[in-house]
């Protein structure tokens, strides 16, 4: 039976192998943990016990790989997403003049970032991109955050309003 000690004992040098491709401690620590993982459901299809350093490496390497695949998958769903977003922005058509007082009450009792995110982007018609630019964050990151804080004031307009909400909340009746 092969034997994971080598790989073990030389685990700051193998955390290090990876942070170095990483640049991100904690991120080279779970791939490393991950990889032991994955090592001792596989160690014993190795022939050669002398082979297991550079069969662990060449591991390391491959979930570093799967690791940048991942990210750069996520980035590229999240970027469609925002410009998703400011499509759709784009093409609203003008707010109605009759809108529930409501919405006011409701947006104030969301997070502060939310409220600032609707009040940019959906009051006075910023880009989902000047609004990244701005606070310094990400496009993705921007149509993330006005994604929720849209969902947010929704959910507080149906538990507010009920039946007005779903019909956009133009000419309430609430109290």
């Amino acid at each position: 039976m092969t034997s994971l000690s080598p790989l073990t004992d030389r685990r700051d040098e193998l955390v290090a192998f990876v942070e170095k491709r990483v640049n991100d401690r904690a991120l080279a620590e779970d791939l490393v943990q991950s990889a032991y993982a994955r090592a001792i459901g596989a160690i014993d299809s190795l022939r050669d016990e002398r082979a297991v350093l550079a069969w662990f490496y060449r591991g390391l390497r491959n979930a570093i790989t799967d690791r940048y695949r991942r990210h750069d998958v996520e980035r590229r769903a999240l970027e469609s997403f925002a410009a998703e977003l400011d499509e759709r922005i784009d093409t609203m058509d003008a707010a109605p003049t009759s809108v529930c007082r409501c919405v006011l009450r409701v947006a104030e009792g969301l997070k502060p970032e939310y409220t600032e995110a609707l009040q940019r982007i959906d009051v006075e018609g910023d880009a989902v991109k000047a609004f990244a630019e701005a606070h310094g964050i990400t496009k993705s990151n921007a149509g993330v955050r006005i994604f929720r804080a849209r969902e947010a004031l929704r959910r507080g307009l149906l538990a507010a309003c009920g039946a007005c909400a779903t019909s956009g909340c133009t000419d309430c009746t609430c109290s």
